[in-house]
């Protein structure tokens, strides 16, 4: 069944109603301020309590993060046979998302669009299109170089598109969890694509199993596609709506059929989702504004937290998926995931990572000569940092952008291998110099121990580290790769600890409060669960995704082998949860 075209909506932003248009010959679609009504369209938020904020105990085992529970440190340094080029220890973006729709050409803007949100997903990538009422899907292990060329493309007929690629810890196991997913259904068939992590993916997936569902990947955007198929609303996009009322955590995601293309974005924002438009009208969603800018779309506005945007040949309709709290947007977007010449959540990235540099040199100056960054992360924040204090921002570490997934090391061990491979220090700028040196953040602390190490080989007198973004203590359930809780060092040690860890003379990171305050009224509608381990979001169930803590997604693995992935909840999580539905 046809959406109605007298649809009417509010924007979720609480802005005048607005109209749009795909096809500029026709008139746009008024809406009247009012919501769209549909029985069941009820969503109770949870009155969630945050966790408190747990004591630091014993320097081995202790957790500062109240979620997590208490496991030994046994980090290894990982040096030695093959050295992982990636060898860089940041948390990962679990993946990047575009949707195209009334182009000719939506399967090469794609897959240029792709090419520019390749930073958010390294490990596969895919494309479906539709023509002729068909829905025609590409999807690869790799980049989005080596999945797609001419005859791939070619295979892509189609006005509209929707595209993936995905970061995952897995290796020649996951081409089934690549995306875009597509699936048929009675009424037709649909393609989905997924930026973030379902916190209630466990309970949803056993529930849809116990009702006769079977699942092929281990994806939790799997789960979203049954939601669809067994729902009875009508028309298509209510299906939507009625499934992710039913979905808790992280999901901007684009849905494509056979006649539509629909963006949704979920209720506190966390990540993010932006539209765009051509110049012949038609109408793009990405996760960045970097992809817009490469296939020469106009920036209007972000999807909103807890909004649908359904577009087909008429034009575009919104309409608000739930009621929504205070939105919760990812601050590490700003610090690490997005590209610096990106506008996320109506904010300059550059701006913020140049801010962040500044208060640095403000609130943790030091005395030195020159002042680097590691690249390509810490640069913005460097020349922030360089700016105020009035020291010269230098190169005096280079990357090698040409290194593969693993070297083979010479029998004869040579020291910090991996590091080695892609960051290569400059004597002529570090002999003799104090050195400040910018990073965006530090999660395990081994890959900044051997920077500091070679820094000082190459003759630094005194070598400063400063971090743009506070301690990170905390797992990220919200769709980013982060390590366990008990691997992130600055959960586990004081400041002097970790500082004589990583070996440098003085270390110091970017206050939490001094953040907040540059962000001013906005700061508020930013999640800081990983500086503070209290979450928007409460995993709902008694095992909370674990993400990144496991090498197999479920091709070739039985069911049990997915336990792995996961970790039981602190009983103080129990607690909260029993609290908050009663």
């Amino acid at each position: 069944m046809e959406a109605s075209r007298s649809f009417s909506s509010v924007s979720c932003s609480g802005e005048k109603p607005y109209s749009l248009s795909v096809n500029p010959s026709k008139a746009p679609i008024r809406f009247s301020p009012k919501t769209l009504q549909k029985p069941s369209f009820v969503h109770k938020i949870p009155s969630y309590q945050p966790l408190s904020h747990g004591g630091r105990l014993a320097f081995v085992c202790s957790s500062r993060n109240p979620i997590s529970g208490v496991v030994p440190a046994n980090n290894a340094d990982p040096d030695g046979g093959f050295a992982p080029a990636d060898y860089d220890e940041k948390p990962r973006e679990e993946c990047g998302v575009v949707g195209i729709f009334g182009d000719p050409e939506a399967s090469r803007l794609c897959y240029l669009a792709l090419h520019a949100l390749q930073h958010r997903g390294q490990e596969g990538a895919g494309i479906v299109t539709v023509n002729n009422n068909v829905l025609q899907s590409v999807t690869g292990v790799g980049l989005v170089s080596d999945v797609f060329n001419q005859s791939k493309l070619e295979q892509l007929p189609g006005e509209s598109a929707i595209g993936h690629v995905r970061y995952s810890t897995a290796g020649s196991s996951m081409l089934k969890n690549v995306q875009p997913f597509v699936a048929g259904y009675r009424f037709g068939s649909v393609g989905v694509a997924h930026n973030g992590n379902l916190v209630n993916y466990r309970s949803l997936r056993a529930k849809l199993e116990d009702s006769g569902s079977i699942f092929n990947t281990t994806s939790d955007t799997e789960v979203v596609l049954h939601l669809i198929a067994i729902s009875k609303a009508r028309p298509f996009f209510l299906r939507i709506v009625d499934a992710c009322e039913q979905l808790q955590g992280a999901y901007s995601m684009v849905f494509l059929t056979e006649d539509k293309l629909v963006a949704v974005r979920d209720p506190f924002g966390f990540r993010p989702l932006v539209m765009g438009r051509r110049s012949n009208g038609a109408v793009v969603f990405a996760s960045e504004t970097c992809a817009l800018d490469l296939i020469e779309a106009t920036y209007e506005r972000e999807v909103y937290p807890g909004e649908v945007l359904v577009v087909d040949k008429d034009g575009i309709q919104s309409l608000c998926l739930m009621p929504h709290p205070e939105p919760k947007k990812c601050v590490f977007e700003h610090i690490y995931f997005s590209m610096p010449n990106s506008v996320v959540f109506g904010r300059s990235v550059y701006e913020s990572r140049r801010a962040f540099g500044k208060i640095l040199a403000t609130e943790a100056p030091a005395d030195c000569d020159v002042v680097i960054a590691v690249p390509d992360s810490g640069v913005v924040a460097a020349l922030g940092f360089a700016e105020k204090a009035g020291v010269p921002f230098q190169q005096g570490l280079i990357r090698s952008h040409y290194v593969g997934r693993t070297f083979i090391e010479p029998s004869q061990r040579i020291r910090d291998f991996g590091v080695k491979l892609k960051l290569s220090p400059v004597r002529a700028v570090l002999e003799g110099k104090r050195v400040v040196v910018v990073d965006d953040s530090i999660v395990r602390g081994t890959t900044s121990s051997k920077i500091v190490r070679l820094i000082k080989e190459s003759g630094a007198k005194e070598v400063h580290m400063r971090i743009a973004s506070p301690p990170i203590i905390a797992s990220c359930y919200y769709g980013v790769d982060t390590p366990s809780s008990e691997e992130l060092i600055s959960n586990r040690m004081s400041m002097e600890e970790l500082r004589v860890f990583i070996g440098c003379d003085s270390l110091a990171f970017l206050p939490i409060d001094s953040m907040k305050k540059l962000y001013d009224e906005e700061a508020p509608n930013f999640c800081y669960a990983c500086f503070s381990g209290n979450y928007p979001v409460l995993p709902t169930e008694l095992k909370v995704k674990r993400v990144g803590d496991f090498l197999d997604d479920g091709l070739n693995s039985s069911l049990e082998f997915i336990d792995g992935g996961w970790v039981q909840a602190s009983r103080n999580q129990v607690a909260q949860k029993t609290v908050s539905s009663s």
